[in-house]
């Protein structure tokens, strides 16, 4: 993507409301939305994340199949969800907004017990030993999508890394949380939920195509 076309899109994303933008000062010293997003949507729907959420895909996806939900995407980098954003706007879809942040401030922007599910969408899985703080599904990271979750709040994990698949499944399994549903290739296994195989996103299609196997597990945190 060139630098014209990202800067246009940096500047087009300041004009949703749907897209917040704030600085890590403005996150962790006292976040203006954290216990506040059904003030944010206007209503007291349950709130579901996309961590990483590129460019919103799911995260659109998922809110126009289910509108009595308010869906809620995360990511450092604006220029590729302002994909998501623009469709969001286009399409008139009050429940979708867009936070431009780290991951790791999860527990700064939600309060507790305030998000209802949480969605993982092919992360980058970091396979090497020096990047496993990294892991979006690593132990630190649990405790904060813990923190966050309500008492019936689930979490799913979508990927196309046997690596990442494993590596959670086995931390899972060792710390003793509630694995709900585990595939390792969910496209060729009946029964498979529905929001699972019947969203994809542009580059899970091309995995597809390669005959590349999409892995799904959805668990809940038990500290």
């Amino acid at each position: 993507m060139g630098s014209k076309n990202k800067l246009k899109r940096f500047h087009e994303n300041e004009t949703f409301l749907n897209v917040i933008q704030p600085t890590r000062e403005e996150v962790i010293s006292g976040f203006k939305h954290q216990g506040k997003w059904n003030e944010f949507f206007g209503n007291n729907h349950p709130i579901v994340l996309e961590l990483g959420c590129g460019k919103g895909e799911y995260t659109v996806a998922l809110a126009k199949r289910n509108p009595e939900v308010n869906y809620i995407g995360i990511d450092i980098k604006g220029a590729r969800f302002w994909r998501g954003a623009k469709t969001a706007v286009e399409e008139q879809l009050p429940n979708v907004a867009f936070i431009r942040t780290q991951i790791e401030l999860v527990d700064f922007i939600f309060a507790e017990n305030e998000v209802s599910e949480i969605w993982i969408t092919f992360p980058d899985p970091q396979i090497k030993y020096k990047r496993t703080k990294h892991r979006m599904t690593g132990d630190a990271f649990l405790k904060r999508y813990h923190k966050v979750l309500n008492t019936k709040g689930v979490m799913h994990l979508k990927t196309d890394s046997e690596f990442m698949h494993g590596y959670t499944l086995g931390l899972l399994h060792g710390q003793g949380h509630d694995v709900l549903y585990a595939n390792h290739d969910v496209y060729r296994q009946e029964g498979a939920p529905e929001e699972v195989t019947q969203i994809q996103t542009y580059y899970e299609g091309q995995y597809l195509e390669n005959g590349k196997a999409i892995t799904y597990i959805k668990f809940k945190i038990q500290f």
